[in-house]
């Protein structure tokens, strides 16, 4: 299992690339826009959001230190800085609904719930009982 941090802007993640590149001496592993989400996902962004960062990822050793730009209408919900999540990568599916399903109880909430994703993997989000915000995502390529 992997374990790695995962941050979102408010509509900054393109300019903090940069930084974390320069910073890591790195190039971003990958990049995905909002306008990269296939039609039949069910998600709509306004021409403005389609070309922000979805997701991106830097290697930094054997790590990912990955990054985002908050979903359109939720920039009032991100505080430059203070909106970390903890993107977590276990080994089974079985494990990562394990885990979800920790997390979520006892106060608990399933922000998105465990799901095979547009892009392959299987994944869910969630807040624990904290007020953590955790993302789980089984994929078999990332191991």
């Amino acid at each position: 299992m992997k374990i790695n941090p995962y941050i979102c802007l408010p509509g900054t993640a393109k300019e903090a690339l940069k930084l974390y590149s320069a910073v890591f001496k790195t190039e971003p592993d990958e990049i995905s826009y909002f306008k990269d989400v296939p039609a039949d996902a069910g998600m709509t962004y306004s021409d403005e959001a389609k070309d922000r960062v979805m997701h991106a990822s830097i290697k930094v050793g054997n790590n990912l230190f990955m990054i985002s730009d908050a979903p359109e209408g939720q920039d009032g919900t991100v505080i430059n800085g203070t909106n970390v999540q903890v993107s977590v990568h276990p080994d089974s599916k079985e494990e990562a609904d394990r885990i979800f399903t920790l997390l979520t109880q006892d106060g608990g909430e399933a922000v998105m719930p465990m799901a095979d994703a547009f892009w392959g993997d299987y994944f869910g989000m969630a807040k624990d009982r904290f007020g953590v915000s955790w993302m789980v995502n089984y994929s078999k390529d990332y191991q």
